[in-house]
């Protein structure tokens, strides 16, 4: 399978997997000129930002290892840009969550928070 398309099954298996659990997903791969979200989810007033990672093994480190804070960073930006065009979920708690497929799965849920990024 070409990785592009293991990463977009990854993708699809996380949203199963949210949705299972009760989560509405509300976007997948939202973009803007920031960086790009894979998929944000609601469950009651929580929005969760996912990010979602696939690895056939830890050669190049964890799954969670290749979210470092510049990637955080841009996460956090594409964020605000969505909540931006989407005022509706202002009031919601927000949740920056990991996915995360390979020798092991795993879900992070809350694998980083706003107040522990360093501005770029």
């Amino acid at each position: 399978m070409k990785p592009n398309h293991r990463g977009k099954a990854s993708e699809d298996r996380a949203s199963r997997w949210l949705q299972h659990r009760g989560y509405s997903l509300i976007a997948s791969n939202y973009h803007c000129r920031f960086g790009e979200i894979d998929l944000v989810a609601t469950k009651a007033c929580l929005l969760v930002f996912c990010e979602v990672k696939q690895r056939r093994s830890d050669r190049f480190g964890t799954p969670a290892a290749q979210v470092n804070h510049r990637k955080q960073n841009r996460i956090l930006k594409t964020a605000r840009h969505f909540l931006m065009n989407n005022p509706r979920y202002a009031t919601f708690q927000i949740r920056f969550d990991l996915i995360s497929f390979g020798l092991e799965n795993r879900w992070i849920e809350g694998a980083f928070f706003e107040e522990d990024l360093i501005p770029e």
